[in-house]
């Protein structure tokens, strides 16, 4: 019977309740709206699915309109949209990171933000024998690398203050909060970002972000290289290559670029 099925909701294990939490996601996909028609769909008690739905309603999973009917939430729709957005830009800009590499001949990454910090989503190496520690799949902080910074170009002065008060260490005892921030805004102003040496002292890069239809900073892309073959001339060259790549990028996601 149900009750079988659902007997003493409170001390069923987390994996089952997680499996009922979808189920009920499932159920009003589907359609279902009140919590009765919900347990009707899923089998559950009406208790537990008042239950599981006011956590989902919580953390935005699920919303409650007119009083007594629900709907899919907005974390849902972050979440797809999240997921879409990374598979479509890993495809998108997949054919302009090869030409970047292949003009540079250096490394070339292609990365967005998670939380604060830096999640790579692509990284073809270039003809230099330079070895770059990133990998698809790696993560490092947002505040020393060059994409990390790119990511975080539209951010107010209050988040890069709080970001810079968390990671500091990062940087290096020298530069202050002002300093730090001055030079935010230089590339702000600028549309790029640079990677000093704050990851590894002996790697340079160069990034720019890459924005989506709603002109919201969606990744950002980079071309590293060791010192020797990034002298700070070559750096500011590389900025207008790097920007024309992103701003492609960006078109194809439906962006307004200038």
């Amino acid at each position: 019977m149900d009750f079988d099925r659902d007997n003493d909701e409170r001390q069923a294990p987390r994996s089952q309740t997680l499996v009922r939490g979808l189920e009920i996601l499932d159920a009003v996909a589907d359609g279902a709206r009140s919590i009765a028609e919900v347990a009707k769909t899923t089998g559950l008690t009406y208790s537990t699915v008042h239950r599981i739905i006011s956590v989902l309603v919580e953390r935005r999973y699920l919303k409650l309109e007119g009083g007594r009917e629900y709907t899919l939430g907005p974390r849902l729709v972050e979440l797809g949209f999240a997921a879409y957005s990374r598979t479509e830009v890993v495809r998108v800009a997949r054919p302009w990171l090869e030409n970047l590499a292949r003009e540079t001949r250096d490394t070339v990454h292609l990365a967005q933000l998670d939380g604060w910090e830096v999640a790579y989503l692509d990284k073809l190496p270039g003809a230099r024998p330079v070895e770059i520690s990133s990998r698809i799949g790696g993560r490092k902080p947002a505040i020393s690398t060059g994409v990390g910074k790119a990511l975080i170009l539209d951010e107010s002065e209050a988040t890069l203050r709080r970001l810079y008060q968390r990671d500091h260490y990062l940087l290096g005892p020298d530069l202050t909060e002002d300093e730090w921030l001055a030079q935010m805004e230089a590339y702000r102003s600028g549309g790029y970002a640079f990677d000093l040496g704050e990851d590894s002292t002996s790697i340079r890069c160069v990034a720019a972000p890459v924005r989506d239809v709603t002109g919201r900073i969606v990744a950002a892309i980079s071309v590293s290289s060791a010192t020797e073959y990034m002298p700070p001339d070559r750096m500011h060259n590389l900025i207008p290559e790097v920007q024309r790549v992103a701003k492609g990028i960006s078109v194809e996601l439906g962006a307004r670029v200038r």
